[in-house]
């Protein structure tokens, strides 16, 4: 049997990962993060945060433009990080693009639930909200998406798992969470079959849009960077892309820029990627098994895992 959680005993979790890993993981110098790529894993560094963010931005024109109305194109995107949306709109805007006429598609990651149901755009914590008040709702009328093509994990997963058959998702991005998921594909609680050992990689990644408990730790970080630390007024579920759908992405790309994970999550789940190290106790980690995954760091946030006093 593994070790429990340290943060949350009935859950899985990377601190039940083997001391071993952890201690090596922690010793990672930024040169050693470099050397992680191999084929199938790029990992990337940004001297600027102009720079990542920028780069971040730029996935979407260039998904968008491979886009014809008779061949869809669409880009999957995260809120959080957030702060490449506003820069989206004012490229599509400078460079008069027209994604209606493109027919170009996006697709949000997830969604906060209350009560058995996604919330809708009246909620402060919307994602949905998010998405369109700094993305779409900047770009000029004319060339915005039409409403259709704009999805959105809500209270219809089937459906919006089924668009990802039909329009062709040239890239899905994403941020790290303190837990080490993408979108809200959490560890999974320790209870059932997985009491003894998380669940194998091939069973997670069997799992689609769908709605989710949220791990602890991904409810406090949430309470921090989004709530003013009011952890009562945070969502315990959400409605989240799962594997299923991000294997049907040509390309995954991850940023930190240092907000969402701190020097020893950033190393770690690189290292596990590039290790073939998959396993479900680190979400993350299962990218492993994808073809096709980069890694986009804001270098000077990389910092390095001491142990001391601030």
């Amino acid at each position: 049997m593994r070790k429990r959680s340290v943060v949350a005993s009935d859950w899985w979790d990377y601190t039940t990962l083997d001391e071993e890993l952890l201690q090596e993981v922690a010793q990672l110098s930024a040169e050693d993060m470099l050397a992680l790529s191999r084929d199938g894993f790029r990992v990337v560094f940004h001297d600027t945060l102009e720079d990542l963010y920028l780069a971040e931005a730029l996935e979407y024109i260039t998904a968008w433009k491979q886009s014809t109305p008779d061949n869809p194109v669409g880009i999957c995107g995260p809120i959080g990080p957030t702060e490449q949306l506003p820069l989206v709109a004012r490229l599509v805007n400078a460079l008069d693009i027209n994604l209606a006429a493109l027919d170009a598609h996006f697709w949000g990651m997830d969604e906060w639930v209350m009560d058995g149901k996604a919330v809708d755009e009246s909620h402060p914590l919307s994602f949905q909200k998010a998405d369109m008040e700094l993305c779409f709702n900047r770009m000029r009328p004319e060339l915005r998406p039409r409403a259709e093509n704009l999805h959105f994990p809500t209270n219809d997963p089937a459906g919006f798992s089924a668009s990802f058959d039909q329009i062709r998702c040239a890239v899905m991005q994403g941020g790290q969470g303190d837990v080490k998921h993408w979108a809200f594909n959490d560890p999974p609680k320790r209870e059932g079959s997985w009491t003894d050992a998380p669940p194998p990689p091939e069973e997670y990644l069997k799992l689609g849009t769908r709605m989710v408990d949220l791990h602890p730790m991904t409810i406090m970080q949430n309470a921090r960077t989004s709530g003013g630390g009011r952890l009562s007024e945070v969502p315990t579920q959400a409605m989240t892309v799962g594997p299923v759908e991000t294997w049907k992405s040509e390309r995954v790309s991850i940023w930190q820029a240092g907000n969402h994970d701190n020097p020893f999550g950033m190393r770690l789940t690189a290292y596990m990627i590039s290790k073939g190290l998959a396993d479900a106790a680190v979400p993350m980690s299962l990218l492993a098994k994808h073809p096709n995954v980069e890694f986009h760091y804001y270098r000077h946030a990389i910092g390095d895992c001491s142990v001391e006093m601030h």
